[in-house]
């Protein structure tokens, strides 16, 4: 069992894999332990010789302070090759104690005070992210859900489009909430590196209850993106077929946005339980495990950046045979839906193809800050894009402005006659 200070030495590993450090370590003790059983014996009282899990530590002549160089396994070792770990043996022949029982050790000039320095530095700017990120999927969340209750309060409104346009805007929702709740109870529950004490009731509760949330929120993630593949696909069957019945492919949308990430997210909660329960599940060190929910993501945005590349070509070819009129629905429906795609699909193939661990610190971080801002705005732009600068979403809210005011005050003359509304019909 590794001591909090070998613990914070593994997680402070910057310039070497922890992997590589545990292993300079075992090599370090073994070759301790060696060398305190073939010393001989010290005559008279000594403090015993040990390996505290630190460093390898020889007999100590009583009342004196005993020092040894800095391990060698420390990753950061070539910048403190000078310094020394100090104890105290005492006047009868034991190891000072500090105020918790435990020998006392001051390992202070072993430490790597400019790996701390960049250490708080990545901390602050990992912070800053999680600020970033926290308002674009707040302003996010109230977006959508004001686009949702607009496509849902409007009858006129409910087509097989706005079907598909209101599950994806109830996607981002989940994904935005289960987000937000996720961190909520990542920052008020778990306590620094997501252990607990052990017997500690709370803190177990607090661990499952995170892993839940963790658990939903890549059940969200991938609805999400199961409805921006439903988005692209219903849009190019619209622009290819042309006796296309969306009605009839609702049902496999649905089961495509709402059923398929279950496929990926259930194996991948058997995976981290067998092979990598530790904290929250918000680490994903085993490149296996997390490829179980990275696999089937990525399938969909390479997918739909498929789609895109295909419907562009598509209205390329109309534009240039003039089959497309200048107010044609499937141009309009077209030109809001190209807007998204590359917004979904470019951007995510970029960040795939550079890779997750490629680069440096600083062009890492870059990529990493992009990402979140792009990831937590999509919510944002989609509602804009396909509710609130919608011209028949804005005609029905006229509509409905109209008629609630003419409820209040009665209009001058005879109202209008009822009737079918052409226009309120072309979104369908």
């Amino acid at each position: 069992m590794a001591t909090p200070l070998l613990s914070r030495v593994l997680r402070g590993a910057e310039e070497r894999s922890a992997q590589a450090t545990l292993a300079a370590w075992h090599q370090y003790r073994h070759e301790c332990h060696l060398r305190l059983r073939l010393e001989p014996p010290a005559p008279g009282p000594v403090c015993n010789r040990t390996f505290d899990m630190y460093a390898c530590w020889g007999d100590g002549v009583p009342n004196s302070t005993v020092t040894v160089p800095c391990p060698w396994y420390l990753p950061w070792h070539h910048r403190v090759q000078g310094g020394v770990v100090t104890r105290r043996c005492g006047p009868d022949g034991t190891w000072v104690t500090d105020e918790t029982g435990r020998p006392w050790l001051d390992h202070t000039p072993c430490e790597d005070t400019r790996g701390d320095l960049e250490l708080q530095r990545h901390a602050w700017l990992l912070e800053q992210f999680r600020l970033l990120y926290t308002v674009g999927y707040s302003v996010s969340l109230v977006a959508l859900v004001l686009a949702l209750l607009l496509l849902l309060l409007f009858r006129r409104l409910r087509c097989t489009r706005n079907v598909i346009h209101a599950n994806l805007f109830a996607s981002f929702v989940l994904r935005a909430g289960a987000i937000l709740a996720r961190d909520s109870l990542l920052g008020r529950h778990l306590r620094p590196w997501g252990h607990g004490d052990p017997g500690d009731m709370a803190a177990e509760q607090a661990v499952t209850g995170c892993r839940l949330a963790q658990v939903v929120t890549q059940y969200c993630v991938g609805a999400n993106y199961g409805w921006l593949l439903a988005e692209g696909l219903f849009l190019h069957k619209l622009l290819v077929l042309v006796t296309f019945s969306g009605q009839r492919c609702l049902p496999a949308f649905l089961l495509l946005g709402w059923g398929a990430p279950v496929l990926f997210v259930v194996p991948w909660v058997v995976a981290r339980a067998l092979y990598e329960n530790e904290g929250c599940w918000e680490r994903n060190e085993k490149a296996a495990v997390w490829w179980i929910i990275r696999c089937p993501i990525l399938v969909a945005v390479a997918v739909n950046f498929v789609v895109f590349v295909r419907i562009v070509r598509i209205l390329v070819a109309k534009v240039r045979a003039h089959q497309v009129a200048r107010g044609d629905t499937r141009l309009r429906l077209a030109r809001s839906t190209l807007t998204l795609i590359p917004l979904l699909g470019v951007h995510e193939v970029a960040f795939a193809l550079a890779g997750e661990g490629q680069g440096g610190d600083t062009p890492r971080l870059v990529r990493l800050c992009l990402q979140l801002l792009l990831s937590s705005s999509q919510g944002l732009v989609v509602s804009i894009l396909y509710c609130f600068v919608n011209k028949e979403v804005q005609a029905e809210v006229r509509r409905g402005w109209q008629r609630w005011r003419w409820g209040v005050t009665p209009p001058p003359g005879p109202l209008p006659t009822p009737g079918r509304d052409p226009k309120a019909e072309s979104c369908c």
